[in-house]
């Protein structure tokens, strides 16, 4: 039944309207009296109404306090779209009558160019407002054609398909190294800065040259001692060697002079890692010794953690923290300063001796276990937080992080002895090397980053080329394919 008025007529429902104050001014006309070029006209026309032109990839800023009208979310208003097609069934007057004033109320507040409504679930993750539009479109779709986007637009758009790198599969160079010790606890290979490679075979060091393939003989420690490990100075000419009796012994390579002998372990020093003119050294007898060699002290301080042999230890590329592993499967992080570990990372469940930083992120590790482990972990030092692990199937016995790309290598024991070259952070495999018959327990980079030389108790020493040159770098490096062959390192 219709409603009726006073008077005793129907009355016939009429939509809403929206009252508008009768002195309210209607919008003020531009006029512009003086004729104008069709450059400068286009440019007022942009300034009068800036959504007519807008850049297909720059992204259009509305004033801080002033919300983008294309850019909100205006669905959680609750505004129906002025163009809802009409009910199959039929609604009543009331029903349509709300749809009209809900289309005038959205003109009214909103304008014209307002985005239609999206039945969207609420989140509270996003926001109603917006003060960022968004304009960037693919190139093809402001040309004149105006054709679909299908597949081959998009390829066409990507360019082309830049081919994986292929890393050589076999080594290009093969030295032997007679009395190269099958011990996963020592650290017996390390490439210098200069170019030079030094090797522990039994009691001996000797030096090879990249540049000319000379080999020289360092030292000879006597029938009573022999060589648990080498390390290069980072600057200079010095090579720390750590012995079987529990004393470390620094040598000036260019002259194959012994500068000093400094005590304090009881036991081999297995581990060695250089910080400008600070030397850490970790030992059997568990302890590590942080050694100043401007002082005639043998050592400054005594770090004390961990319950059995430390056989890893890398200071970050920034010098800032070092990282020790140990076979009691444990991983821990010093700074400069701390004689107790700041950071302490438990996950490992075999020792723990492949240690690398990162030199493209500040404060990424990465650690690998042994036999009864077999992952490859990466931790933020900076929130002290495991990022991700990778089981490999094998146990982890080196890492290193290329300094050319974002990419490391792995070596391997049992029960594959193998060589993977990985890309990070997906992890994915470039490469499986394959050759040595023996776990492949040491592993050194050249100086120009795309070279690694590995070890393993098959006494051969293997050279590969596994990572790209830098981009700075357009020559060839100066150890490469002119040293194919097989030769003896003493």
């Amino acid at each position: 039944m219709d409603d009726l008025d006073l008077s005793g007529r129907p009355q016939q429902l009429l939509p809403p309207r929206i009252n508008l104050h009768p002195t309210m001014p209607s919008a003020p006309s531009v006029v512009f009296d003086t004729p104008q070029k069709p450059s400068d006209q286009a440019h007022v026309n942009r300034m009068i109404n800036p959504s007519n032109t807008r850049s297909p990839s720059k992204p259009i800023y509305s004033d801080r306090f002033i919300p983008s009208r294309s850019g909100s979310n205006f669905s959680f208003f609750g505004l129906s779209s002025s163009h809802k097609p009409p009910s199959a069934e039929g609604k009543d007057d009331v029903s349509s009558s709300s749809a009209a004033y809900n289309s005038l109320l959205r003109a009214a507040l909103f304008g014209p160019d307002t985005p239609e409504r999206k039945e969207e679930s609420f989140s509270a993750s996003r926001n109603i407002f917006r003060y960022k539009t968004g304009t960037k479109r693919p190139m093809h779709s402001i040309t004149p054609l105006g054709f679909e986007e299908d597949d081959a637009v998009v390829a066409a758009n990507r360019g082309p398909v830049k081919a994986p790198r292929k890393v050589p599969r076999s080594p290009y160079k093969v030295l032997d190294a007679p009395a190269l010790q099958d011990d996963f606890y020592l650290n017996l290979v390390d490439w210098s800065p200069h170019n030079v490679l030094a090797v522990g075979l039994g009691n001996c060091v000797y030096l090879w040259n990249a540049c000319s393939s000379k080999v020289t003989k360092l030292c000879d420690l006597g029938i009573d001692d022999s060589v648990c490990s080498v390390n290069w100075a980072q600057r200079g000419t010095h090579l720390a060697v750590g012995t079987s009796n529990g004393k470390l012994q620094v040598w000036d390579a260019s002259f194959c002079k012994r500068v000093r002998t400094m005590e304090g372990h009881r036991l081999r020093v297995g581990a060695l890692a250089w910080s400008s003119s600070l030397l850490s050294s970790g030992s059997r007898d568990k302890s590590i010794l942080q050694r100043d060699i401007r002082v005639p002290e043998d050592y400054v301080s005594k770090l004390s953690g961990h319950k059995s042999e430390v056989c890893g230890l890398k200071w970050s590329h920034d010098n800032h923290e070092l990282a020790s592993g140990g076979n009691d499967n444990r991983l821990f992080v010093w700074n400069q300063h701390s004689t107790q570990p700041v950071l302490k990372y438990c996950d490992h469940t075999a020792a723990v001796k492949a240690i690398a930083w990162s030199p493209h992120l500040h404060g990424l590790l990465a650690s690998g276990g042994g036999t009864a482990d077999r992952c490859i972990r990466f931790w933020n030092t900076s929130t002290n937080s495991q990022l991700s692990c990778i089981d490999t199937g094998s146990q982890v016995c080196n890492l290193v992080w290329s300094k050319n790309v974002n990419e490391l290598v792995s070596t391997h024991g049992y029960s594959q002895n193998q060589i993977i070259v990985w890309r990070y952070p997906s992890m994915s495999k470039l490469a499986t090397l394959t050759g040595h018959t023996f776990r492949v327990l040491y592993l050194a980079v050249s100086p120009d980053g795309q070279t690694i030389v590995t070890g393993a108790g098959d006494e051969t020493l293997r050279f590969w080329n596994v990572f790209p040159s830098p981009k700075s770098q357009n020559s060839n490096s100066e150890i490469g394919s002119s040293f194919l062959g097989r030769t003896v390192i003493r």
